[in-house]
């Protein structure tokens, strides 16, 4: 029985857990991950990363996007502020000593963020779902937190009163006046523990602000690309994308549910944003990757596909970008 969500069985669910229909098992066994701990070595990150913190503006009348690191960014739209699976905790793990802890600080201080309208949940691993920051959003500003089916369920126990939305795959929720979020496919799997694995589900955000349009992928692999396709197919070109980048090494694992950069460059070429920004790198050791290594790589897979290098940055925390 799934203990988040009851509802009736989808092509991307069986009426107990959520799959990626098509798509490459991303499920491993305790020998495959054994096979991977005591088999690769990983590349040593540095202990720390300088960072020049940003201080926004309160209110922004177009569209900026500021990095804070891996996957949490501030995004200001037409007057309102919203942030993107927003973790300001030191490690990204259920226990405070234990587990990947934060190599680059926030590129913004929690106490310098404007007021946050609303929060975008990809899904609830551990360095994207973050409990303690939702907690404390939740007392500060009490935003509205947009989820895929399932999650609402942990942040209601987690945060009494928390104001939460999940909706599935493709479902549209009014965020604020003019603002909307729709759920978007994405090749991943969700948990957080052992025995709840793919039972909340997992997604992307495309977000429509009367200041532009802002896609954030979440967590995927590239699969077959066609959640890719068919994202452009019923929404365009975003202005700006949020591309994951980093966590993907060593790829016989990994491909199934984290892109890397070359596959990272393909999504932006198939969707043709104005501009993106590359995420889900440089905070967290969480593969056996090098800290710089898929910023460098960024850089090879743009000139393989004949991209501007300006149009796809792997910004660092602290970086702006504005359309």
């Amino acid at each position: 029985m799934n203990r988040y969500y009851q509802g009736p069985a989808s092509d991307h669910f069986d009426g107990t857990r959520f799959f990626n229909p098509g798509q490459p098992t991303t499920d491993h066994s305790l020998t495959e991950m054994l096979r991977w701990k005591l088999g690769n070595r990983p590349t040593p990150w540095p202990t720390s990363v300088a960072v020049t913190p940003a201080r926004p503006d309160r209110r922004v009348d177009g569209l900026r996007i500021t990095v804070v690191g891996h996957s949490s960014l501030l995004i200001q739209a037409a007057g309102t502020a919203i942030l993107t699976d927003p973790v300001w905790s030191d490690r990204a793990s259920p226990v405070s000593f234990l587990g990947p802890v934060r190599v680059t600080a926030p590129g913004i201080a929690f106490d310098d963020l404007p007021p946050i309208d609303a929060v975008l949940l990809s899904h609830c691993h551990y360095d994207h779902m973050d409990l303690a920051t939702l907690r404390r959003l939740h007392d500060r500003d009490a935003p509205l937190m947009a989820m895929p089916l399932g999650n609402d369920t942990i942040i209601r126990r987690a945060i009494p009163g928390a104001r939460t939305w999940a909706g599935d795959w493709h479902d549209r929720l009014d965020l604020l006046p003019g603002v909307t979020t729709t759920l978007t496919p994405a090749n991943h799997w969700a948990n957080r523990h052992l025995r709840d694995i793919r039972m909340p589900l997992w997604s992307g955000h495309w977000l429509d602000t009367p200041a532009g349009s802002v896609w954030f992928a979440g967590d995927t692999g590239y699969g077959d690309g066609a959640i890719f396709r068919d994202l452009r197919a019923r929404h365009g070109s975003p202005d700006i994308a949020l591309i994951p980048i980093g966590a993907y090494e060593p790829r016989w694992f990994m491909a199934p549910q984290h892109t890397n950069p070359a596959e990272a460059a393909l999504i932006f070429a198939e969707l043709n944003p104005a501009h993106a920004i590359g995420i889900h790198w440089g905070t967290f050791q969480l593969t056996d990757e090098g800290r710089d290594a898929p910023r460098l790589a960024l850089a090879a897979a743009l000139d393989a596909h004949g991209i501007e290098k300006h149009r796809f940055v792997a910004a660092e925390p602290g970086a702006t970008v504005d359309r």
